[in-house]
C-alpha cells in the first residue's frame, strides 16, 4: 500500500479530533484524520448525544404518565407504555445522522479520512490497520485527540450484569432494579432518566454528597426530585462486588458494616480515563501529568510537533473543551497565533434539574484571596418558572468586591443548561455586575433571573 505523506495527522475523530481537521483543511492545510471506530468519539455515538436522547425519552414519558392522574393543567390520558427497544432505535437514528454529517464535513473541507486503528513507529510516522491492510502514514504534525473510556473497577468488571453507560444507552428493556455505582453526573444523569422509565433505582456514592463536584446548595434541587421520584441515595457507602449468585452489589455501609442491595443491572460510572494504551504510546518521549499527557497553554506536548487535546490531556473532560482546542491547534499549524483560556468553559449536567457553572464559585473565589459579592434568584419569583411547574432552582452570580467583575456564575433549574452560552460570554467578554444588570432580558424567561441575580448583587432587586 502506498505511503501517505501529509502536513497534519489527527489521530481520534472525536469532536476535538474531527473540529481540528476540519479547520485544518478549511485553512488549506493538507490533513489526514484517523479513527478507529465511528467519526464522532464517544460524545457523539455512546456519550453526550445519545445519553441527551435517552434523558429527553424518559422526561417525556414521565410527563405523560403523571397525566394519567389528575393534575393542575386539567390534562387527562390513558396509561402510559414505554418500548425501550424503539426509542433506542430512535436514538440510534440520531447517532447516525450526525456520524454521517461529521464524515460529509469531513471530505467537503478535502481531510482525507482512513479508517482503523492506530499505532505510532515514531513521533512522526503511525501505521494503520486498515481493512485491506497496513497504511503507513508521515506527517510534519501530530494531533493526538485518542479521547478516554470509562473506568473499570477490578471487583466488578464490565460483563454481565455489570455494565458501563455505553451498555446502558442501547439496554432492548428498563431493568427492574438498577443499582448506580458512582453519584457523579453520569451516574445521576442515567439513573434519573431510568428512574423516570419506572426502573427502581439505588446510587451508592463513596463520598459524603452526590455530585461531590458541584456545592452543596446547587445540589440541594437535585436531590430533592430524586427523593421525589424514589430514587434511593447511599452516600459514604462502598461497593465491594457481585453477591455470589451475581443478582445483587455488596457495599460497605458508613458504619463498617455489609449491605446487599438487589439489582438486575449494575451501572458503574466512577469516572473516565484517558485512553492512551494500544496505540504506541511508548515510542513517544511525552511528558505526563499523571495518567494525562502534559500540555502547554498552545496543546503542545514536550515533542516538538507533536499536540495532544481533549479528555487524553485531563480535565475538564468536556467536548466543547476539545473542540476550542482543536480549533485552535488547526490554527496553529496554519500559521496563525493563538492561545486558549480555559477560565470561561461552561460545564453542564443534565440532571432534573439541570445544573450550569461557569467560572468560579463562591468558595473557589475566595480560596483565591477574593472577597466577593454574592446575588442569588430563586426560580420560585420567575413567572416563566411557574408557567411552566418547575419552580425550584436558582440563578447565581459571584463577583469581585472591590470591581464588580463577574468571577463565577452558576444556576440549577429547569432547561438552565441554555443559560450557558450567556454565562460563558459574561466572563469571555470581562462583565461586571453592572453590565449584566443593565442588559434587558426578556420576558417572560429564565433568562431574567440572571439579571435579577446581578441586581441582587448590587443591592436593588426589583423581584424579590
Amino acid at each position: 500500500m502506498k505511503e501517505i505523506v501529509c502536513k497534519l495527522l489527527v489521530i481520534g475523530a472525536g469532536p476535538g479530533g474531527y473540529i481540528c481537521a476540519i479547520r485544518a483543511g478549511q485553512l488549506g492545510v493538507d490533513t489526514v484524520i484517523v479513527e478507529a471506530v465511528k467519526a464522532g468519539g464517544t460524545c457523539l455515538n455512546i456519550g453526550c448525544i445519545p445519553s441527551k436522547a435517552l434523558i429527553h425519552a424518559a422526561e417525556e414519558f414521565d410527563k405523560v404518565r403523571h397525566m394519567a392522574s389528575a393534575n393542575a393543567l386539567g390534562i387527562s390520558v390513558g396509561p402510559a407504555k414505554l418500548d425501550l427497544a424503539q426509542t433506542v432505535r430512535w436514538k440510534d437514528g440520531i447517532v447516525g445522522r450526525l456520524n454521517s454529517g461529521v464524515l460529509g464535513l469531513l471530505r467537503k473541507a478535502k481531510v482525507k479520512i482512513v479508517h482503523g486503528p492506530a499505532r505510532f513507529r515514531d513521533g512522526k510516522t503511525v501505521e494503520v490497520e486498515t481493512e485491506t491492510g497496513t497504511q503507513v502514514i508521515r506527517a510534519e504534525t501530530v494531533v493526538i485527540a485518542t479521547g478516554s473510556e470509562p473506568v473499570e473497577l477490578p471487583f466488578l468488571p464490565f460483563g454481565g450484569p455489570v455494565i458501563s453507560s455505553t451498555e446502558a444507552l442501547s439496554l432492548a428493556s428498563v431493568p427492574y432494579r438498577l443499582v448506580v455505582v458512582g453519584g457523579g453526573y453520569i451516574g445521576l444523569e442515567l439513573g434519573t432518566a431510568f428512574a423516570k422509565m419506572c426502573a427502581e433505582v439505588t446510587v451508592v456514592e463513596a463520598t459524603s454528597q452526590i455530585l461531590p463536584q458541584y456545592d452543596a446548595e446547587l445540589v440541594k434541587p437535585v436531590a430533592k426530585r430524586l427523593a421525589d421520584l424514589g430514587v434511593r441515595v447511599l452516600t459514604d457507602t462502598k461497593a465491594k462486588g457481585l453477591s455470589e449468585g451475581k443478582d445483587a452489589l455488596l457495599v460497605e455501609t458508613p458504619a463498617g458494616g455489609s449491605q446487599s442491595l438487589p439489582a438486575d443491572r449494575i451501572l458503574v460510572t466512577v469516572g473516565r480515563r484517558p485512553r492512551t494504551e494500544g496505540w504506541g504510546l511508548e515510542e513517544l518521549d511525552l511528558d505526563r501529568a499523571g495518567r494525562f499527557i502534559r500540555i502547554d497553554e498552545r496543546c503542545r506536548t514536550s515533542m516538538r510537533g507533536v499536540y495532544a487535546i481533549g479528555d487524553v490531556t485531563g480535565e475538564p473532560m468536556l467536548a466543547h473543551r476539545a473542540m476550542a482546542q482543536g480549533e485552535m491547534v488547526a490554527e496553529i499549524v496554519a500559521g496563525r497565533k493563538r492561545s486558549w483560556d480555559k477560565r470561561a468553559i461552561p460545564a453542564v449536567c443534565f440532571t432534573d434539574p439541570e445544573i450550569v457553572t461557569a467560572g468560579l464559585s463562591p468558595d473557589e473565589a475566595r480560596a483565591q484571596g477574593y472577597e466577593v459579592r454574592i446575588g442569588q434568584f430563586p426560580f420560585n419569583a420567575n413567572g416563566r418558572a411557574m408557567t411552566t411547574e418547575d419552580e425550584d432552582g436558582f440563578v447565581r452570580v459571584v463577583a469581585r468586591a472591590d470591581t464588580n467583575l463577574v468571577l463565577g456564575l452558576q444556576a440549577v433549574g429547569a432547561g438552565v443548561s441554555e443559560l450557558s452560552s450567556a454565562f460563558s460570554l459574561a466572563l469571555e467578554m470581562g462583565a461586571r455586575l453592572e453590565d449584566i444588570a443593565g442588559t434587558i432580558h426578556a420576558h417572560p424567561t429564565r433568562s431574567e433571573g440572571l439579571q435579577e441575580a446581578a441586581l441582587k448583587a448590587l443591592g436593588h432587586a426589583l423581584h424579590i
